[in-house]
């Protein structure tokens, strides 16, 4: 009710399925870890590392790696993403960087300025350029 406090109780845990925003106009300069889903309108200076999913509005921008299970893309991000499950890329997203996910979607518009390996990682060193010049040797 209006004008009544309630009582905290600081024993009191956070689900790991809690959502977190940065709104538009925040600045996080620094790393940012969570269990649970981020949402991110803001722009973040650092990496994003989050057990759940991680949502980039149009408005958003990461300088800085993601590593996230699920990741939808709508604003800029300068950096590389490990993705475990699904990486969608939007129509107003854009990523430079490389990318490790085991699913992606690019909508029309979006980009993707970098490479892109699904599923298990190439040895490192080896790219499919090398690849193909051994085999016309």
């Amino acid at each position: 009710m209006l004008g009544k406090k309630e009582k905290k109780d600081s024993n009191v845990s956070v689900s790991s399925g809690a959502l977190n925003l940065l709104g538009e106009g925040t600045v996080i300069e620094g790393d940012l870890s969570s269990s649970g889903d981020l949402r991110i309108d803001g722009q973040i200076n650092g990496n994003l590392n989050t057990q759940g999913k991680c949502v980039l509005g149009a408005t958003g921008k990461i300088s800085g790696n993601i590593k996230a299970n699920c990741c939808d893309i709508s604003g800029t991000v300068d950096g590389d993403l490990q993705i475990g499950d699904l990486l969608l890329i939007k129509s107003k997203g854009k990523v430079n960087g490389d990318i490790k996910t085991s699913k992606i979607v690019i909508e029309s518009g979006g980009e993707l300025n970098g490479s892109c390996i699904m599923g298990g990682a190439a040895p490192k060193g080896s790219s499919n350029q090398n690849n193909v010049k051994a085999a016309k040797s």
